[in-house]
C-alpha cells in the first residue's frame, strides 16, 4: 500500500513536466527556400533562434552574417536584431550591452527607418533598470536625457506618444526623490536647503503629482527666511493651477494677510484636475504592501499633461566638421646618401665660428686685464721671492722661516683675491691656466714645510 501512494506522488511531480515540455528538443531550424541567398537563410535561422529564447546562438549567427557578407542587405537589419536580442533577454547586464548595440546602429545607420526605434529603446533600456525614488537616480537620470533627445530627434515620430508617457514617469520618480531630500532638510530647520531643493521640483518637474506641496514648501521656505514678499508668486500658482490641492486654503490665506491678489484657476485647469482626481484611488493596505516590496518604482501617481522638455528644439545646435588646413602640393622630402667627407667638411666649417667666437672674447677681455696691471704682476711675485728666499736660509732659523711662511700665506691670499677679481673680468679661456697657475704656487709654497 505504501509502495502505491510514492508511485502516485512520485507520478504528479514527474508526469506534468513529461507533459508540457515533450517538445522541448524539438528542432528550432527554420524552413528554407531553394533560391533563397546565404545571407538571407542567416539571418532567418537567427530571427528564429531569438525568437525561441536561443539568444547566443542566434547573436553567434548574425554575428557570422555580418562578418561574412559586409555588403549584404541584411547588415542593417542583422546590427539591429543583436541589439533586440540583448533587449529582449533583460537583466542589468542584457539592458547595458542593448545600450551600446543601439547606440552602434544609430552611429552607422542614422538615417534607417529603424533609427527612432532604436533611440526610443535606448531610452527604455534605462527606463527599465530605473531604481526607486530613494535610490541611485543615475539610471533615471539617462533615461531622461535619451527620451527627451528622442523628442527632438523625431517629435513626428508614431513612437513619441509612448516616449511622452515613460518621460513624464521618469520625471515623477526623480521629482520623488527631490521632494523626499527636501522635505528632511525643511523638517530640520534648514530652509536654506529646503529652498533650493523644492525649487527645482518646481522648475524642471512641473507636471509633479506633489507639485502643489513643493509650491507650497517654497513659500514656507521663503517666509522663514524672512522674505515674504518673493513667496506671493509661488502660492499663486499654487491656487491657480492646483485647484484642487488641500493646501490650497492655506495659500489663499497668505496671500490675503500678505495683502497681495488671489487669482483664480481657469475652466481648463479645473477640469484636469478634476480628471487627475478621478483617475487616483486610495491604495488598500495589500496595495500599499505590493508598493513597497516591489523593485521598480510606483509610478501610477503620474499625471497626464504636457511633457516639460528643457531645451526648445531650434536652440539645439548640430556639431560642425571643421575643415582640415590644406597640406601645399609642392612639399617634398627627399633623402639624398653623404659621403664621410660632406660630413668632416661640415664639422670643420662648425669649429672655424666657434674659434672665431672664443677669440673675440679674448680680444674683448683684454683692455680689462690691462687696466690693472699692478694687481696681476705684483701678486704672483711676491709669494715666489719669499719661496726662494725660504729656500736658502739654513735650518737654524725656524722663526725666521715661520715669518716667511705667514707672510707666504698672506701674500697667496692677496693673490687669490687679485685672482678672483680678475677671473670674473676674463673670459672662459683663462680660467684653466689660473688653475694651474695657483696649483704650482700652492706647491711652492708647501714644498719647504
Amino acid at each position: 500500500m505504501h509502495w502505491f501512494l510514492w508511485v502516485v506522488v512520485l507520478g504528479g511531480v514527474f508526469l506534468p513536466g513529461c507533459i508540457f515540455h515533450r517538445h522541448r528538443r524539438k528542432d528550432l531550424a527554420a524552413a528554407v527556400n531553394p533560391g533563397d541567398q546565404p545571407d538571407k537563410i542567416l539571418y532567418e535561422k537567427a530571427i528564429n533562434e531569438t525568437a525561441h529564447g536561443r539568444y547566443d546562438v542566434g547573436r553567434l549567427t548574425l554575428q557570422t552574417l555580418i562578418n561574412t557578407y559586409p555588403d549584404s542587405e541584411f547588415l542593417a537589419k542583422a546590427k539591429l536584431a543583436i541589439a533586440d536580442s540583448y533587449f529582449q533577454e533583460g537583466g542589468v547586464s542584457g539592458l547595458t550591452q542593448a545600450d551600446a548595440e543601439y547606440k552602434d546602429f544609430i552611429t552607422f545607420f542614422p538615417t534607417a527607418p529603424e533609427a527612432p526605434q532604436a533611440q526610443y529603446r535606448v531610452g527604455m533600456s534605462h527606463f527599465r533598470m530605473m531604481a526607486k525614488s530613494d535610490r541611485d537616480p543615475s539610471e533615471a537620470r539617462m533615461a531622461e536625457a535619451e527620451l527627451k533627445e528622442f523628442l527632438l530627434k523625431y517629435p513626428e515620430s508614431p513612437f513619441a506618444i509612448r516616449v511622452k508617457a515613460r518621460l513624464r514617469e521618469t520625471q515623477e520618480v526623480l521629482a520623488q526623490g527631490e521632494f523626499e531630500t527636501a522635505s528632511f532638510y525643511q523638517m530640520r530647520g534648514a530652509y536654506r536647503a529646503s529652498l533650493a531643493r523644492y525649487r527645482d521640483i518646481v522648475e524642471k518637474y512641473p507636471n509633479f503629482s506633489l507639485g502643489d506641496q513643493a509650491l507650497y514648501g517654497v513659500g514656507d521656505s521663503l517666509e522663514h527666511l524672512k522674505t515674504p514678499k518673493d513667496a506671493v508668486p509661488y502660492y499663486s500658482r499654487l491656487v491657480r493651477y492646483f485647484p484642487l490641492s488641500p493646501r490650497v486654503e492655506d495659500a489663499k490665506k497668505r496671500l490675503v494677510a500678505m495683502g497681495a491678489p488671489v487669482p483664480k484657476p481657469s475652466k481648463a485647469t479645473m477640469a484636469r484636475a478634476q480628471a487627475d482626481a478621478a483617475r487616483l484611488h486610495n491604495r488598500t493596505l495589500l496595495g500599499k504592501l505590493g508598493v513597497a516590496m516591489a523593485v521598480s518604482p510606483d509610478t501610477s501617481a503620474t499625471l497626464r499633461g504636457p511633457v516639460e522638455i528643457g531645451v526648445a528644439p531650434g536652440s539645439v545646435e548640430l556639431a560642425r566638421r571643421v575643415p582640415a588646413a590644406p597640406s601645399p602640393s609642392t612639399a617634398s622630402i627627399i633623402a639624398q646618401p653623404v659621403s664621410d667627407a660632406s660630413l668632416s667638411s661640415e664639422r670643420e666649417g662648425e669649429s672655424k665660428p666657434a674659434a672665431e667666437n672664443s677669440n673675440k672674447g679674448t680680444s674683448a677681455d683684454a683692455p680689462d686685464n690691462s687696466s690693472n696691471p699692478s694687481a696681476n704682476e705684483t701678486s704672483p711675485k711676491a709669494p715666489e721671492n719669499t719661496v726662494n728666499s725660504s729656500g736658502s736660509q739654513t735650518s737654524s732659523k725656524v722663526p725666521e722661516n715661520k715669518v716667511d711662511s705667514s707672510s707666504n700665506q698672506t701674500s697667496s691670499k692677496a693673490g687669490e683675491s687679485n685672482a678672483n677679481s680678475a677671473s670674473q673680468e676674463q673670459s672662459g679661456t683663462g680660467t684653466a691656466e689660473k688653475k694651474k697657475g695657483r696649483f704650482h704656487l700652492l706647491k711652492k709654497v708647501i714644498k719647504p714645510f
